[in-house]
C-alpha cells in the first residue's frame, strides 16, 4: 500500500499489496474449455485437479490475469503460458514441473532471489527452458515460488552453480498479498 506522507512523497507500507484488481468478470463455458486446454498443456493430466463450477478472470492494474475458480485465484498467465498460482499449488499440489530447494534456500527464495544450482535437490524431468516452473521447498513440500526455467531439466542437473531459474512470484510478494 502507498501512503500519501503529505510532502509530496509517498512511501509503500511492507506488507501490503501494490497490486489492485480493476475488472473482474465472469467468463463463458468455451473461454473455461479454451484456458483448461492450455492448462493440459503446461501440467498435463493434473489440470484435472482445477475444476470450476464458476470461472472469473481478475484483470489487475500490474498487467497479471487471475483465473478464479469458485472465487479462489487458482490460475494465472505466466509467461504467456496457463499455469497454477501458488495458492493454486498449495491448494493442489502436483508432482510435475518441480525443483526442490534446501532449507539453505528458502530464506534466499522467499524474499525474491532467483534459484541458483547449488540450492537444488531435485529436479523433475518435464523441466524445459522458458517454460513455468514450481520451487518446492524440501522440508515440508510445499511451494514457495513460481519461476522460470533457464534451462532444461538435464541441463540443470549438469550445472554446478549459476543461476537456473528466474524467480516471477514467491510468498509474501504483491501477489500473494493481493486482497480481492
Amino acid at each position: 500500500m502507498d501512503v500519501f506522507l503529505g510532502n509530496g512523497s509517498n512511501i509503500h507500507v511492507k506488507g501490503m499489496s501494490r497490486i489492485t484488481p480493476r475488472k473482474r468478470h465472469t467468463i463463458r463455458r468455451s473461454q473455461a474449455q479454451e484456458l483448461m486446454a492450455g492448462l493440459r498443456e503446461q501440467i498435463g493430466e493434473a489440470a484435472s485437479l482445477f475444476p470450476g463450477d464458476r470461472m472469473e478472470i481478475l484483470e489487475t492494474d500490474a498487467g497479471i490475469s487471475l483465473y478464479l475458480i469458485d472465487k479462489k485465484p487458482m490460475l494465472m498467465h505466466l509467461q504467456g503460458m496457463v499455469f497454477p498460482t501458488l495458492r493454486g499449488l498449495l491448494e493442489h499440489p502436483f508432482p510435475g514441473r518441480r525443483v526442490v530447494v534446501d532449507s539453505g534456500a528458502v530464506p534466499f527464495v522467499i524474499k525474491g532471489a532467483d534459484v541458483m544450482r547449488p540450492g537444488i535437490t531435485s529436479i523433475s524431468d518435464d523441466i524445459r527452458a522458458g517454460m513455468p516452473v514450481q520451487v518446492v521447498e524440501e522440508r515440508h513440500g510445499k511451494p514457495i515460488a513460481l519461476g522460470i526455467a533457464l534451462f532444461d531439466a538435464g541441463e540443470m542437473r549438469e550445472k554446478r552453480n549459476g543461476k537456473v531459474i528466474k524467480t516471477k512470484y514467491y510468498v509474501g510478494d504483491d501477489l500473494w498479498s493481493l486482497e480481492m
